[in-house]
């Protein structure tokens, strides 16, 4: 009974984060829309990271913990969870100018596909018996749910090919991380992994940032951009992570997945409430089909894994 208690309590965790996640990319993140990219990803881990330090100074002494591997994991984490992944996923919303989040979004989910792949290249994982099968499934219905039956013409879907190509990446970048994660959560409790993670991804976007001259960005910077910052920093950003690591502490994957896609579920009923945004029969066929075989890619690795 305690068990279930926990898994439930774990999966309302997941889901909630992921609604955040979902309201973040519709409503919060667009209002940024004024500002450098990598100056915006840049900011949304320097102020959470500035506010935990308030609280999580002690937690340095941890580092002296780290073995090279640990050490590795949390670059990775930070490298392609914080940096790339949110730079890419940004990107692309920025690319479709918020008038196709829905499909963005969508696009991101295919990261369990990458997830089981790297982690049976990198942590010896089993893949399942049927993993090309629902793979391709997903990665198919993925590209209707960008084109439709159409081809893409290279002049007048240019923007929509990027902005598919940003969120399939920020879908490996995200997966990468989830492989990272595993292994570093093996050594660092969820609230330390998070405080690390903010912060080692400040101090690989800084360069970028100086590089590009984006730095003065704060001057441009409206009573409105330090509003979002500010609510991304407490809820959706560093918030919605702390309620997904500690909910991955009472779930199995195939849970965590199923939670997680409250994420696409709201970024669509946001989308229509905010935006007047909705797919049509296509997508939302598309849609259905992909998150199936995204289930069913998890559930046949999962099974494959306990006979194993």
């Amino acid at each position: 009974m305690e068990r279930k208690k926990n898994v439930a309590f774990g999966a309302v965790l997941i889901s909630l984060s992921a609604i955040l996640w979902g309201f973040d990319g519709v409503v919060l993140t667009p209002r940024l829309w004024n500002l450098n990219i990598s100056f915006v990803v840049f900011v949304l881990h320097l102020f959470p990271f500035l506010i935990m330090n308030l609280f999580l100074f002690k937690r340095y002494g941890l580092l002296k913990s780290l073995s090279k591997n640990d050490s590795f994991a949390l670059f990775g984490v930070a490298l392609f969870g914080g940096a790339i992944g949110t730079l890419s996923i940004v990107k692309a919303l920025f690319l479709v100018d918020f008038q196709s989040i829905s499909v963005v979004v969508l696009l991101q989910k295919l990261q369990p596909f990458f997830a089981i792949l790297l982690a049976a290249t990198f942590l010896k994982e089993k893949l399942g018996r049927k993993f090309l099968l629902w793979a391709s499934l997903a990665i198919v219905a993925g590209y209707f749910l960008t084109f439709g039956f159409e081809f893409p013409k290279l002049n007048e879907n240019k923007n929509t090919m990027l902005a598919a190509m940003y969120s399939l990446l920020a879908a490996f970048s995200f997966g990468s991380s989830t492989v990272f994660s595993k292994r570093l959560l093996q050594k660092l409790d969820f609230v330390s992994a998070t405080f690390f993670r903010y912060g080692l991804t400040t101090l690989i976007m800084l360069p970028i940032v100086l590089a590009g001259g984006k730095l003065f960005e704060f001057e441009n910077m409206t009573n409105m951009n330090w509003l979002i910052i500010v609510i991304i920093s407490l809820t959706t950003g560093s918030g919605a992570i702390f309620l997904f690591y500690l909910g991955l502490r009472y779930v199995r994957a195939i849970v965590s997945t199923i939670s997680e896609l409250f994420f696409p579920i709201s970024a669509v009923f946001f989308d229509y409430i905010f935006n007047k945004q909705s797919l049509n029969l296509v997508q939302w066929i598309s849609a259905a089909i992909m998150i199936f075989a995204i289930l069913m890619l998890n559930a046949d690795t999962k099974k494959q894994q306990s006979i194993d």
